[in-house]
C-alpha cells in the first residue's frame, strides 16, 4: 500500500512556547483529515510540542542534522538526538540551508545516511533559483541536485522529495501548474532509475502554498503533499490545507 499523502508544515526559525497552543486545533484538523500529517519546529521545541501532540495524529520532524551521530560540533544536532527527542523525519537540503550554510550535494547525501542510520525518514529539498528559471535551466538543475542529494539506501519508506523552488518561497509568487507538474514529472522519472518503489515516493511541493491554492496544487500529477511554510504556523491556514489535500 502507498504511503499515505503528506502535509508538512516547516516552522523555520519562528514559534515559541506559547505558540504550541496552536496544536490544539491542529490536532482536530489532522483527526478529520486522511493524510499524514508532519510539523518541524525549531529544534529546542520538538520535545514539547511532541509531549502536546501525546497519541494525536500528528508526526513531530527536525528542520536539519549533521552528519554524524556525536563530536566536536557546537550548534549542530544529530539525527540520533531529534529521534531521542521525538522526531521522526528530518527536512535536508532546504534551499535556505543551501544558500545561507552553503550546504551541497555531498553534504545533504550525507545527512540523509545519517537520517536513515537513526531511523527516521528524510525529506530531501531541491529547487532552482529565479535566474536559474529564468535561463531555462530548471530541469538540469532539478535533476542534478536530485542526483547528488539522493543516498543509496533511500526507499519510499525512508524518503520523501520536496520540490521547493527557491524564487516562490514566502514571496507569494508560485509556478504555474504546468511549471510544477513538468518538474514532479521529471523527479517520478529520475527516481524510477535509482529506487525499485519510486512510484510510492512521495513527491511534496513547497512555496507558497496556502489555502488558496492548494486545492488546485493537489490536483496536479506526481503531487502527494506538500511542505508549508508560514501558512502551517496556524491552524485556521494550515487545517484548509490538510482538508485540501485529503479531498485530493
Amino acid at each position: 500500500m502507498a504511503p499515505r499523502k503528506l502535509a508538512a508544515g516547516n516552522w523555520k526559525m519562528n514559534g515559541d512556547l506559547a505558540a504550541l497552543a496552536e496544536i490544539d486545533a491542529m490536532l482536530e484538523a489532522a483527526a478529520a483529515s486522511e493524510c499524514e500529517v508532519l510539523l518541524c519546529p525549531p529544534a529546542p521545541l520538538i520535545q514539547a510540542m511532541k509531549a502536546r501532540i501525546g497519541e494525536g495524529s500528528i508526526a513531530v520532524g527536525g528542520q536539519d542534522c549533521h552528519a554524524s551521530v556525536s563530536g566536536a560540533h557546537t550548534g549542530d544536532v544529530s539525527a540520533m538526538l531529534l529521534r531521542d527527542v521525538g522526531a521522526d523525519y528530518v527536512i535536508l537540503g532546504h534551499s535556505e540551508r543551501r544558500a545561507d550554510h552553503g550546504e551541497s550535494d555531498a553534504d545533504v547525501a550525507a545527512k540523509a545516511v545519517a537520517t536513515h542510520e537513526a531511523g527516521l525518514t528524510a525529506i530531501i529539498c531541491v529547487g532552482e533559483t529565479e535566474a536559474q528559471r529564468d535561463s531555462d535551466e530548471t530541469l538540469n538543475v532539478i535533476a542534478a541536485q536530485l542526483a547528488g542529494s539522493l543516498p543509496t539506501g533511500a526507499t519510499a519508506a525512508n524518503t520523501v522529495i520536496a520540490y521547493e523552488p527557491v524564487w516562490a518561497i514566502g514571496t507569494g509568487r508560485t509556478p504555474t501548474t504546468g511549471q510544477i507538474a513538468e518538474v514532479h514529472a521529471l523527479m517520478r522519472d529520475k527516481l524510477r532509475g535509482v529506487i525499485a518503489d519510486a512510484d510510492d515516493v512521495r513527491l511534496l511541493y513547497g512555496g507558497s502554498v496556502k489555502p488558496g491554492n492548494a486545492t488546485e496544487i493537489f490536483a496536479i500529477a506526481n503531487v502527494d503533499g506538500a511542505l508549508v511554510g508560514g501558512a502551517s504556523l496556524k491552524a485556521t491556514d494550515f487545517g484548509p490545507i490538510m482538508a485540501a489535500l485529503s479531498a485530493a
